[in-house]
């Protein structure tokens, strides 16, 4: 009974905030990934990022992981196509590495990559095992960040698991059962960090018990923690060990029709129910289908269609601000290279991601910003017009710096 009833006064918490927008019109449309291979002839740096793809069945996720890693993954209409997660690893798309390579000749092109899982379908009641609930949330608690696709074209032939599409009831449903999963898992660990704050008498137990217990008087109003912890005073960072999903950061896809992803107000209407978090809109099939094509004939379409930059794009860089990250880039004949870092690194924590050598014994680093470089032609000309920069140990790298770092007694030259 206790369940039910917090189950009810989160379902009435999150109706309050997600409903008060509009009923949104769907249109007719079902993306269906085509099979394809995973491309080759690129290398990618080592994955510090992953994101877990989930939602409803049917939604599209599985279309989208397609269209993101081209490794075919089954696209059924059917609740559990996706058993065991799909993983794949993919670059994040960035032209300035083309450029950049264009002008060191660099024999190679490393982008930074992101790791996507393709997760089983979550259905209502998840939390207690329904459906595949309890291979769900191991699944995403593995991840970093939760990138959930909410369907809103609307197609007779494709079954929707609660009769009828409504993305706010979906995303309430998805939000609802990580909650109580929440919910579930604080229950279990508030009696041992009281336990450990009064016998370990530990100032770090306590303050971990105190945020586990604010989380869950947060989590009790239907609120999760990536939404509404900061307002409140809570230090995710506190609630690390408890592997709270609410935690992670959120991210939305709407898979929508190509004519919706031009009506600019249903686009308003839907990044309204998701705020703070960041919502990406795109058709997923149509993103699965341009993948087929070649690079240029792709862009080329995607004009045509008035839709700019594809979806997918989108999305990775999406992925790197929610966890707040970002890239610096070295480039040289051997390769270019995107290297990726939390926002916020010095000069030494960025060095120590090519090599912990280079952060022990970092000297100095050359900086100049890709703008800047592009802009001079080469870095003998940067440097000749005072672009280039040297920075010591306190430098707090900028997204985009192209650098160069010196260490003991040689330098890194890529």
């Amino acid at each position: 009974m206790h369940r039910i009833h917090r189950e009810a006064r989160i379902h009435h918490h999150l109706s309050w905030s997600v409903r008060t927008t509009a009923r949104l019109r769907t249109k007719k449309r079902m993306g269906r990934g085509r099979p394809g291979s995973v491309a080759s002839g690129t290398t990618l740096a080592r994955v510090s990022l992953s994101i877990g793809i989930v939602g409803l069945p049917n939604v599209g996720k599985s279309t989208l992981f397609n269209a993101l890693t081209r490794a075919g993954a089954l696209a059924s209409n059917y609740p559990f196509a996706t058993i065991d997660p799909n993983v794949g690893v993919v670059g994040v798309p960035d032209p300035r590495l083309a450029e950049l390579a264009k002008l060191y000749d660099s024999a190679r092109i490393v982008p930074a990559s992101v790791r996507f899982t393709d997760i089983a379908g979550l259905v209502r009641g998840a939390s207690q095992g329904q459906g595949l609930g309890n291979q769900f949330l191991a699944h995403i608690r593995e991840t970093d960040a939760i990138c959930q696709v909410v369907r809103v074209f609307a197609d007779p032939d494709v079954t929707h698991v609660d009769g009828d599409v409504s993305p706010e009831r979906d995303i309430e449903t998805v939000v609802t059962e990580l909650i109580l999963a929440d919910l579930q898992t604080l229950e279990k660990a508030l009696p041992r960090l009281a336990k450990e704050t009064k016998f370990a008498k530990d100032p770090g137990r306590a303050q971990v018990a105190q945020a586990a217990a604010a989380a869950e008087r947060l989590l009790d109003q239907g609120i999760a923690l990536s939404a509404g912890a900061a307002a409140v005073g809570i230090n995710v960072a506190d609630l690390r060990e408890l592997q709270l999903l609410t935690a992670k950061p959120f991210l939305y896809v709407f898979n929508m029709d190509v004519a919706e992803l031009a009506d600019e107000d249903l686009r308003k209407r839907l990044a309204a129910l998701v705020a703070p978090a960041e919502a990406i809109f795109l058709d997923a099939k149509t993103e699965a289908d341009l993948t087929e094509l070649p690079e240029e004939e792709a862009a080329e379409l995607l004009a045509e269609a008035g839709l700019g930059e594809p979806g997918l794009a989108q999305l990775a860089r999406a992925g790197f601000r929610a966890l707040g990250l970002q890239t610096f880039l070295t480039a040289g004949p051997k390769e270019t290279r995107a290297w990726e870092i939390r926002a916020g690194a010095t000069a030494p924590e960025a060095a120590g991601v090519i090599h912990t050598d280079f952060q022990r014994g970092f000297i100095k680093a050359e900086v100049v910003s890709f703008d800047d470089l592009i802009a001079a032609g080469s870095l003998a000309a940067a440097r000749a017009v005072g672009k280039a920069r040297i920075e010591g140990k306190d430098y707090v790298m900028r997204d985009g710096d192209v650098v160069e770092f010196r260490h003991s007694a040689t330098s890194h030259k890529q």
